[in-house]
C-alpha cells in the first residue's frame, strides 16, 4: 500500500504542478486510493502543500506529504494525468512499476516549442492592441513587443523561478519597449501597445481556478490562489509605474 500511496502522490502532485484546481486533485487522489483497496483516504491539499492519510486493508496507516513549488498550467500534461487516473480506477491498476512507466509517459508528452510560444505572445498581444483601438503600426510594434516579453519570461524562469517578479519584469519589458518606440516615431500613442501586451500577462486561469476552489468548498486554497492573482496584478501595475515614474516618463 505504501508503494501504491506514491503513486497516488506522484499523480496528484504532477496535476498540481500543472494547474490543476485542488477539488480535481483530491478527488482524483482518493478514487486512485480506493481503487488500491484503501478502506478510507483523508486528504488535504492548498497550492503548496499536499497531506494523504491512508488507511489500509491491513488495518495499517500510511501517511506522505509533499511540498508543492513553482506550478504553472500545462492541460495537455493535465488531459494525460486525468485520463492516467481514469485508466487506474477503471481498470483497477495496482502495479507500481506500470503506474510508474505511464506516468513517465503522461509528464513527458510533447509540449509546444519556444519559437510557437513567441508566435502566439506576439499574436495576442497584437490582436489585443488592435481589440482596445489600436492602428495598424502599434499593432505592428505589439506583434514585436509581444516576442521580447516572451524572451523576458523565459529569462526569468532560468534565473528567479517566481512568477510575481516574472510578471513584473515582463511589464518593465512590455512598458519600456512602447515608450521606446514613441520616443522612435514608430507609434503616436504607447497606451494600446501596452495594454495589449499586459493582457497577456493577466492571471486568468489562476483567478479561474480560485473561483473554482472556493465555490467547491475548498476555502483556504481558493484564498490563496486569489491572494496570489491579485499579487500578480499588482506586480503588473508596478512594472508599469516603474518605467513611467521612476523613468521620467510622463503620460
Amino acid at each position: 500500500m505504501e508503494n501504491l500511496l506514491n503513486c497516488a502522490m506522484d499523480i496528484g502532485e504532477q496535476m498540481l504542478l500543472s494547474g490543476a484546481e485542488v477539488h480535481r486533485v483530491e478527488e482524483s487522489i482518493k478514487r486512485i486510493c480506493r481503487s488500491f483497496g484503501a478502506k478510507r483516504t483523508d486528504v488535504f491539499i492548498i497550492t503548496s502543500s499536499m497531506v494523504v492519510s491512508v488507511f489500509g486493508s491491513d488495518d495499517k496507516t500510511y501517511t506522505q506529504t509533499r511540498r508543492i513549488l513553482n506550478s504553472s498550467t500545462d492541460y495537455e500534461k493535465l488531459h494525460k494525468l486525468n485520463e492516467l487516473s481514469r485508466k487506474i480506477c477503471s481498470e483497477h491498476l495496482c502495479d507500481p512499476k506500470i503506474i510508474k512507466d505511464e506516468l513517465d509517459k503522461a509528464i513527458s508528452c510533447k509540449t509546444y516549442p519556444f519559437w510557437l510560444e513567441c508566435v502566439c505572445y506576439s499574436v495576442i498581444a497584437g490582436a489585443f492592441t488592435v481589440f482596445f483601438g489600436g492602428g495598424v503600426s502599434e499593432m505592428l510594434v505589439s506583434l514585436v513587443i509581444g516576442a521580447i516579453v516572451r524572451f523576458g519570461i523565459a529569462l526569468c524562469e532560468t534565473t528567479i523561478t517566481n512568477k510575481i517578479f516574472s510578471k513584473f519584469f515582463s511589464s518593465v519589458i512590455a512598458t519600456a519597449f512602447a515608450f521606446l518606440a514613441v520616443k522612435s516615431g514608430l507609434i503616436p500613442n504607447a497606451d494600446n501597445v501596452i495594454i495589449g501586451n499586459i493582457m497577456t500577462l493577466i492571471p486568468g486561469i489562476g483567478l479561474t481556478n480560485a473561483l473554482r476552489d472556493l465555490f467547491t468548498g475548498d476555502s483556504i486554497a481558493g484564498l490563496l490562489r486569489s491572494i496570489e492573482a491579485i499579487l500578480i496584478a499588482l506586480a503588473i501595475a508596478a512594472g508599469y509605474f516603474l518605467v513611467v515614474v521612476l523613468g521620467g516618463l510622463i503620460l
